[in-house]
């Protein structure tokens, strides 16, 4: 039974690409948690879509055995997390189950968004944060510099910095070391009613759901009855564990733990991320305070390309529910595409990492709407409706006012790069807040539109600042806009699934733009095809597809120009009709190939 004076639990937080889990890998490796056969790079990234795209979306957690150099042998329970700032969610969780934190910063790249952002978290979390300068063996490598920029910018005393290089080893010792002596040590009491939080739940195949929980008081073992306070379930514990990255069967886990449960349970409904767990006999009187529900603020319509898959789609949605609370969805439907689901995600990495999964783990062929965010329309009559779907909007007589998220962005910047980051800034409805320098880096912090940035804002920046521009953004309320639907028409019928929500000033480029695209992609028919977009009755773009023609007067030799005349005039007459009664089928490929989010 470990002492808890002899616990540590710590998180390791950066900018994307700084070195976390790479440093991860040499912790677990001088720690001895896995054997040099066992051992590759990145071994807590496990999914397969992570080390594909080297990054990292699911917080993991290790537990290490380390003998210090004051003759004790510490429990350190290790927490690595993503740099996105989709996953920011998995990171603020993360932190909630550790007292200390390690803020992992690029020697030759310095302090990025995301960099400030998780500092600042693990700061409100109130934990002890050990800066660490990375990627010293570098050439580039600039120590001086970024630990002064560490100073000025995250306002953290960085006199004590450690400098490592988690590629080759170098300074990773003294790191544990650190941890042992900075990190204070969990506090709690075994004798106490038990009191754990639910940190993250996951889907095993043959274990069903696993939770994975840090114990603050009493004890939590096999065959106890447990009771989620939230949700006010009750389950019987089959497996208690820890992860060493791999699950290890435990008979105990006590406070200051952080370990993985099994109690048989079915539904994803049961485990709430941040709910307490307790005995159902002795239960605690205070419930921890949990997370704040994550705000889904991209939007997007989900629907098989074969109905017959809904139902494996639903339960496919609930899984991964399951191992990210911060993923929403709903039931829809669509006239043009069926039956579906309206899903709510934390931005557009968040978005593609949901689709690809769907398509990976489950084996789904999906379509996804284009992506939207939340509005709020005001009615005359004072109520406030949210609006998710730009199908479901009033008409524009029974509104009164519109508004739209806007968010607070930082954007970290080279400074040759600045004038085409403001200019893109501006272009997107945007108003500057502040603009600061550290050494030859700009901090430029600007109000945005959301619906702004959805689209493709995170990509236009990264090519016209070569990459080395950083961004990271919090929501920052709703402002009223000039806010129009923008509404499809093929052939004079209305198509609820390519209609969209934009601002005035936008709204007849982005028509002529789904115009274009839908001229080459409807096939054409046997009469001529009007494509319009519309504003309420008004048309602000149109484009045509032109007929099919069918050589009627093929059978006419020579001859007679009257008789060629009264053929054509008889056909012209016949697509006439055809185009008042003739339906335009638009094939599934033209839906997908139009909602492509590529809108460049």
């Amino acid at each position: 039974m470990t002492d808890l004076s002899h616990v540590r639990n710590f998180a390791i937080i950066a900018h994307i690409d700084h070195g976390k889990s790479t440093l991860a890998d040499r912790l677990i490796q001088l720690c001895g948690a896995l054997t040099e056969r066992e051992m590759r790079d990145q071994v807590l990234d496990t999914m397969e879509i992570e080390r594909e795209r080297g990054i990292t979306i699911k917080a993991q957690t290790v537990r290490l055995l380390y003998p210090a150099k004051d003759g004790h042998t510490y429990l350190l329970n290790l927490v690595d997390t993503p740099g996105h700032v989709d996953f920011s969610y998995e990171v603020s969780r993360s932190l909630a189950a550790c007292e200390g934190a390690l803020l992992v910063v690029d020697a030759t790249q310095g302090v990025e968004a995301q960099t400030l952002a998780n500092a600042y978290l693990a700061i409100d979390g109130g934990l002890e944060i050990i800066p660490v300068l990375n990627k010293i063996d570098l050439p580039a490598a600039e120590v001086e510099r970024v630990t002064a920029q560490i100073e000025e910018v995250v306002g953290l005393d960085a006199s004590q910095a450690l400098l490592i290089s988690a590629k080759t080893g170098v300074g990773v010792a003294d790191v544990l070391e650190a941890l042992v002596q900075r990190v204070p040590a969990p506090v709690g009491d075994r004798s106490l009613p038990l009191k754990a939080l639910l940190v993250d739940s996951w889907y095993d195949p043959y274990l069903g759901v696993m939770i994975l929980v840090r114990i603050v008081d009493g004890e939590l073992r096999r065959g106890m009855r447990i009771r989620m306070m939230a949700s006010g379930s009750v389950h019987v514990v089959d497996r208690v564990g820890t992860m060493n990255p791999k699950p290890v069967a435990a008979d105990v886990l006590g406070p200051g733990e952080i370990g993985y449960i099994t109690a048989g349970i079915k539904t994803v409904a049961e485990t709430d991320v941040g709910d307490t767990v307790t005995e159902d006999k002795r239960p605690t009187d205070t419930a921890l305070p949990g997370f704040k529900p994550s705000i889904p603020v991209v939007f997007c319509g989900l629907y098989p390309t074969d109905a017959g898959n809904f139902e494996d789609l639903r339960e496919s949605l609930a899984r991964l529910h399951l191992n990210d609370s911060s993923f929403h969805y709903e039931p829809e439907s669509s006239a043009a595409l069926g039956s579906g689901f309206r899903c709510g995600f934390l931005g557009l990495l968040h978005m593609e990492v949901i689709l690809e999964r769907l398509d990976r783990e489950f084996d789904l062929d999906l379509i996804a709407t284009a992506p939207s965010v939340v509005y709020k329309v005001h009615l005359p009559d004072g109520t406030v409706a949210e609006l998710h779907n730009p199908a479901d909007m009033p008409d524009p007589g029974r509104i009164d006012h519109m508004e739209e998220p806007w968010i607070r962005a930082t954007i970290l910047v080279p400074q040759d790069y600045l004038g085409a980051v403001l200019q893109l800034c501006t272009d997107r409805r945007g108003e500057q807040i502040e603009l600061t320098y550290a050494g030859n880096r700009a901090m430029a912090v600007y109000r945005l539109p959301l619906n702004e940035v959805v689209f493709d804002f995170y990509d236009r920046l990264k090519s016209i600042s070569r990459g080395y521009a950083s961004f990271d953004y919090e929501m920052d309320g709703f402002r009223e806009g000039q806010l129009v639907k923008v509404g499809i028409l093929v052939n004079g019928e209305p198509v609820d699934a390519l209609s969209f929500i934009c601002h005035r000033a936008q709204a007849e480029n982005r028509g002529r733009m789904i115009l274009a695209r839908l001229k080459d992609l409807i096939p054409r028919q046997l009469f001529k095809i009007p494509l319009q977009a519309t504003i309420g009755g008004n048309v602000i773009a149109r484009e045509t597809i032109s007929a099919l023609r069918k050589d009627v007067t093929a059978k006419c030799y020579g001859g007679d120009i009257t008789r060629k005349r009264k053929l054509l005039e008889k056909q012209k007459a016949g697509k006439k009709r055809m185009r008042q009664f003739g339906k335009v089928e638009i094939p599934q490929s033209a839906f997908i190939a139009a909602l492509r989010m590529d809108d460049s």
